[in-house]
């Protein structure tokens, strides 16, 4: 397809989703359905009028993958409730860490007695697929910065974090794949748990943390200087997501996790120095009308906030990110093609590995059973997933490894687009 071509859909598609807004609200579908339909229709498995060649094109769909994520994982990380509190941050701490760690696990096993898959192979498909996406489970997000909703919240949060926890995974696999008989297993070994793991994480926490509380403090200070500084917040966010995922990468820190918790960091500094009130809840509001700057100032104006004021326009690219990477997945899929392992890799992922994972995971975390159940179902598989399936081809996966890998993780994404896309809806309406 030629580019005007693509324009073409891409518009088109952008247009009837903005036009039937209200109508796919109501659906009891995804609007990733939608998008997905489209691209297998107009894809290899029906009219065959595009196909994008994921083995080809890894290097744009792998940079297409990743500005997805980091938009994604800012969005969510200004979403999350004020102040901080670990016994509020308790279960999603746990489902990104302990539940992602069993997930893995879990595939690992399976592709390794089930499907017959080299160790390091069976490790680095359940990093690919372990991780819930936080692109494409817009129905099950926390919709606003004070939406309190429990379930929304540790999946929101949850997603947030897991797509940097199962890095180390990936990195682990690639690297037994490539491991020589005569290698040192046990010095291999510590290298990723200190570098991949540990500090992976402390420096995302540690660089993300620090640079989205100055980015606040800053932003604050010009506005409520005389006279104030009008700041163009959609700028600074963006410029945030890109110097801090730079700087983490850089020393070999998790670039997605310090853009999370640089979001974190982000709001709560902002609404602190803003003097937000507290609810019954002990969460601060995301209303700043008591701020004591807006009762010393002239015009009785509140400063508005980095974190809120992108959020809109941050959303909105998560739509078009959305809408392009979907549709590129349908372009990518041949069921005639799809691996026959893929139906089983998906049913163990979704009725077994998840929901076992989740509830180990939440035991004495004083999650109740029905909502582990949920969270145990609301694994949606996505953007991550693809991107990690691109960085592991763009490491250099041999050829027919690859083309296994490819058709698995696709498979398993479109169909859980497809199965958690049409029970989604039911079954959030019907816990309410």
């Amino acid at each position: 397809m030629s580019t005007y071509g693509w324009f073409l859909l891409i518009g088109a598609l952008m247009l009837a989703r903005g036009l039937a807004a209200t109508t796919i609200s109501r659906s009891p579908f995804t609007s990733a359905i939608v998008y997905l339909a489209v691209g297998m229709l107009l894809g290899p498995s029906c009219l065959n009028l595009f196909r994008f060649d994921p083995t080809k094109e890894s290097a744009l769909l792998e940079m297409l993958a990743q500005i997805a994520l980091l938009i994604s994982l800012f969005s969510a990380g200004v979403k999350m409730p004020v102040p901080f509190k670990l016994a509020r941050w308790n279960a999603p701490l746990r489902l990104a860490w302990v539940s992602m760690t069993l997930t893995v696990g879990l595939v690992a096993l399976f592709a390794y007695y089930v499907l017959h898959m080299p160790a390091g192979a069976a490790i680095l498909l359940g990093g690919i697929l372990a991780p819930t996406d936080p692109v494409l489970a817009t129905d099950v997000q926390v919709r606003h910065a004070g939406d309190k909703d429990e379930l929304r919240f540790n999946l929101t949060c949850e997603a947030g974090m897991n797509d940097g926890s199962a890095f180390p995974f990936v990195l682990l696999g690639l690297g037994m794949l490539h491991m020589k008989d005569t290698d040192d297993i046990g010095a291999h070994l510590l290298q990723w748990l200190s570098v991949d793991v540990l500090w992976a994480t402390a420096g995302a926490l540690l660089i993300g943390g620090a640079a989205g509380a100055a980015v606040a403090r800053i932003s604050w200070q010009l506005r409520v200087i005389k006279p104030r500084h009008e700041i163009m917040d959609d700028l600074v966010a963006l410029g945030l997501i890109a110097i801090v995922f730079s700087a983490a990468s850089l020393v070999k820190a998790s670039g997605f996790l310090a853009v999370f918790f640089a979001a974190v960091a982000l709001r709560q500094t902002e609404l602190k120095l803003a003097g937000a009130p507290k609810d019954r809840h002990g969460l601060r509001e995301p209303e700043l009308a008591k701020s004591q700057v807006a009762q010393d100032s002239e015009t009785n104006d509140v400063p508005q906030v980095v974190s809120a004021e992108s959020l809109v326009f941050k959303e909105h690219l998560e739509r078009l990110s959305e809408l392009t990477l979907v549709l590129l997945l349908g372009g990518m899929i041949s069921l005639r093609d799809l691996p026959y392992e893929t139906i089983g890799v998906a049913s163990f992922l979704f009725v077994v590995a998840r929901p076992l994972a989740v509830y180990v995971g939440l035991m004495g975390s004083g999650t109740g059973k029905r909502m582990r159940a949920m969270i145990g179902w609301f694994g949606v598989r996505g953007i991550g997933s693809i991107f990690y399936l691109v960085f592991a081809m763009q490491a250099g996966l041999p050829a027919a490894l690859a083309r296994q890998l490819i058709g698995i993780s696709l498979g398993v994404i479109m169909l859980s687009i497809l199965v958690h896309g049409f029970s989604v809806k039911p079954l959030i309406d019907d816990a309410k």
